[in-house]
């Protein structure tokens, strides 16, 4: 596990951290030793005594400031991401130019559960993490019996609600974005291309739904796997319907190979291609020509590309997509650190404010159910690059 410091300074945070201040060189000079003059030593040794402290393992006992615990993979297949996040978490410390948080990482990749009782242990009284869905569901009763919140990066709803929140993308919120922008442009007949598993059933419920709100109509939806001729086989068969728009839920490799298909197809020639979240998470999508005049709602890149140049300065390397959701939690809890005192629970009534918070990915706030309700922009795929057709809400009204 390592540690990271952060310590407000008034008025610092909300949206300078959004501007993503220029770090500060961190110079300091240790304090002189001047010698002091001593008698000479007696000849008498005395006893040595025994230490009335106790020897106990675990962090130093740092009184003020507020533990804060990040549970992400560190070694093992997912342990890109894993460090992504935890590099995102101190650039955020630095810009916020703080200290109020010591941020402890613990590796899950020896299991969720015994980091999360292990950061617990060690007195922290926040979790940020786990990553996957599987972890947050070890996670969550364990944090719960301590009291202690959770900011998952997980976008699997199933698992958000009593204590766990979900910072990740929400599929359904994507595809509601994206159709209710299609639909204003007059697109009414809807066909859907559907990963098969989880994501793909729950982006075909949300899909229904988002279409026949906005009263259109999914005229077929069809799902393909990773077997030869699986896309191609569905393609064909949602183009026996002339459609308007078709949804590729799935990732944007996908949909750059779904798209040369749907193209010489009978009813997807002139249609328009949507895309979700996913999409957003492959910085190379826009240079993707087969894509050209594609649709997606994703959170804001506003401020994404400041972030990964100051990013691959300090680290070396190109930040993960999601790390943002790192940096981002960071934030929120330097804001709601103002309120709360080291060593309290953490103000979990906090987080459900209406006005919710800012960050690299926009505005978001957390409804009852644990869900981050973000504020999404519909970007089109034009020029070799993705530009934004409708840009994102400031806020919310309510």
């Amino acid at each position: 596990m390592a540690d990271a410091t952060v310590n407000p300074q008034r008025g610092i945070l909300r949206w300078a951290a959004l501007g993503l201040a220029a770090l500060l060189a961190a110079c300091a000079s240790g304090p002189r030793v001047v010698p002091e003059s001593r008698p000479a030593p007696t000849v008498e040794v005395p006893r040595e005594r025994p230490s009335t402290r106790p020897i106990t393992p675990g962090l130093p006992q740092d009184v003020e400031r507020h533990r804060v615990a990040l549970l992400v993979p560190m070694t093992g297949t997912n342990a890109g991401v894993g460090k992504s996040l935890a590099n995102a978490t101190q650039l955020a410390i630095l810009d916020t130019r703080s200290d109020v948080l010591r941020i402890t990482t613990y590796d899950t990749a020896g299991g969720a559960a015994n980091a999360a009782r292990q950061a617990i242990a060690d007195g922290n009284k926040l979790i940020l993490g786990p990553l996957l869905a599987e972890e947050a569901r070890e996670v969550a009763p364990i944090a719960r019996a301590a009291r202690v919140p959770v900011l998952s990066f997980s976008n699997d709803t199933a698992v958000a609600g009593n204590g766990t929140y979900l910072l990740g993308y929400s599929p359904a919120q994507s595809i509601e974005r994206v159709v209710d922008y299609a639909r204003a442009q007059g697109v009414t007949n809807f066909v859907g291309l559907m990963t098969s598993g989880v994501y793909g059933e729950r982006a075909s419920t949300s899909f229904l739904r988002a279409v026949e709100g906005q009263g259109g109509k999914v005229l077929a939806m069809e799902s393909y796997d990773g077997r030869p001729g699986s896309m191609t086989s569905a393609i064909t068969k949602l183009s026996r319907t002339p459609y308007q728009a078709i949804l590729i839920a799935g990732s944007g490799a996908s949909g750059v190979a779904a798209a040369p298909i749907i193209r010489k197809s009978v009813g997807g020639k002139t249609s328009r291609i949507l895309g979700t979240e996913l999409w957003n998470t492959d910085s190379a999508i826009g240079a993707n020509a087969v894509l050209s005049g594609a649709w997606f709602a994703s959170v804001p890149d506003n401020y994404y590309r400041t972030y990964a140049t100051k990013y691959r300065t300090r680290f070396g390397a190109a930040p993960y997509r999601l790390s943002t959701l790192g940096y981002d939690a960071v934030l929120l809890t330097v804001r709601i650190a103002r309120e709360w005192r080291p060593g309290d629970i953490f103000p979990e009534r906090r987080l459900t404010a209406p006005d919710g918070f800012g960050g690299l990915d926009g505005a978001f706030r957390f409804g009852r159910d644990g869900i981050a309700e973000r504020a999404l922009e519909v970007q089109e795929v034009k020029a070799g690059t993705t530009v934004t057709i409708s840009p994102a809400p400031t806020g919310f009204g309510n």
